[in-house]
């Protein structure tokens, strides 16, 4: 059974990465998709982070009801910033096979500029975009999947910011982190 791994700091959880990862679901061989909530990612800065306690029981409420999703806080006891490669030493690194990384063409675009780009490139990587404009600096390579996902334009950034404008985010954020989410 292969489990897709979807990294991010989910700054919040929002319809986007749910409907992603539904997709992948229903048009991959994947079984099961975790979400591995990142406390401290490197390429953003600590102090536009919510609270990553916060963000990890926002991931779980969105997702509870899901018998096919699961949220983990492996990167919760590693060292500071989260790396994808450390990570995926501490997950077992012989059983590459059981898992795939899912990540947005953006964050492919900037993956040769990662700690270890190498060691992430031996696990199979499916790519969703995340605009209609992609160049992979990685064509061909035998690894990497690229699919024609739906595109949607939502983005935790935008949804802080209608926040901080006092505007709705009803049907950005589940209902369940809705009220988390006003009171930030």
């Amino acid at each position: 059974m292969k489990t897709g791994l979807f990294f991010g700091s989910f700054n919040p959880i929002h319809i986007g990465h749910l409907s992603i990862a539904q997709y992948l679901l229903n048009e991959t061989d994947l079984k099961k998709i975790r979400f591995i909530v990142s406390p401290h990612n490197p390429l953003k800065p600590k102090s536009e982070l919510l609270d990553a306690e916060l963000r990890l029981d926002m991931v779980r409420l969105s997702i509870a009801d899901h018998p096919d999703f699961e949220v983990s806080d492996i990167e919760f006891g590693l060292p500071l910033p989260s790396y994808t490669a450390q990570t995926l030493d501490a997950l077992k690194p012989g059983n590459k096979d059981k898992y795939a990384i899912i990540m947005g063409s953006d964050t492919l675009q900037g993956l040769p500029g990662w700690k270890n780009p190498e060691r992430i490139l031996e696990y199979h990587i499916i790519v969703y975009k995340r605009s209609k404009t992609f160049k992979n600096p990685y064509e061909g390579h035998p690894n990497i999947t690229v699919l024609d996902t739906p595109l949607l334009d939502i983005s935790g950034s935008k949804i802080r910011q209608m926040l901080k404008e006092k505007k709705e985010i009803k049907y950005l954020v589940r209902d369940e982190i809705i009220n988390l989410l006003k009171f930030i």
